[in-house]
């Protein structure tokens, strides 16, 4: 029988048996893709195929609420962006006994909170995601959040490809970092040139 997540396991191991869940749901991909932010990529981690099994989803959450736990950094509120970070939003909450909201695009590309979704000054908000790739969405969220007078404590994801690159503000807690190689659309190694793009997220491209 296999392994399975909860909170009293090391980093490590977590990881290790996180990324053969993710491979075992084929949600770790390797091929030719193109991002939401616009780069291109080998690997790419589709976690919808992850998340869709409750009992997948809801032990890799309980560990990441664990780790806030031990970090003293329990929010008010979770709050992650459509549509990616929803279903991680939703679980996390509920291993916090927090309430869960979602931002979402208007129109015009903005992030914005719709549905009624209010929050108050002061409160205490962490950043749910299921992949920061290059922390735009993570940062796009956080601006909503502190034009509202929100506290942002962190950013929790299952995954993170950033190679601490993102610069994020605030703490950054991850089940799983993947390393990736990335490249701009103009810079695509030959191997990969050949192969048809693949888009798979959720975010149009820029105009």
């Amino acid at each position: 029988m296999n392994k399975q997540l909860t909170p009293d396991l090391p980093a490590a191991e977590v990881a290790t048996i996180l990324e053969a869940q993710l491979r075992a749901e084929d949600a770790l991909l390797n091929g030719h893709f193109k991002l939401s932010s616009g780069l291109h990529s080998d690997t790419y981690v589709q976690c919808a195929r992850f998340l869709r099994k409750p009992e997948l989803a809801a032990p890799a959450m309980a560990v990441l609420a664990q780790r806030l736990r031990d970090a003293g950094l329990v929010p008010d509120t979770v709050v992650g962006p459509a549509m990616g970070g929803v279903v991680v939003s939703y679980e996390l909450a509920r291993q916090l006994g927090v309430p869960s909201l979602f931002t979402e695009r208007d129109a015009t590309g903005e992030m914005i909170l719709r549905r009624g979704f209010t929050l108050a000054p002061g409160e205490r908000v962490v950043i749910a995601e299921d992949v920061v790739t290059t922390g735009k969405s993570t940062l796009e969220v956080a601006r909503v959040l502190t034009e509202m007078g929100v506290e942002v404590l962190a950013v929790a994801s299952l995954i993170d490809r950033t190679s601490g690159k993102a610069g994020l503000p605030f703490p950054n807690f991850a089940l799983l970092p993947v390393q990736a190689a990335v490249f701009a659309a103009d810079a695509v190694p030959e191997h990969l040139a050949g192969i048809p793009a693949v888009k798979p997220g959720s975010r149009p491209d820029a105009k």
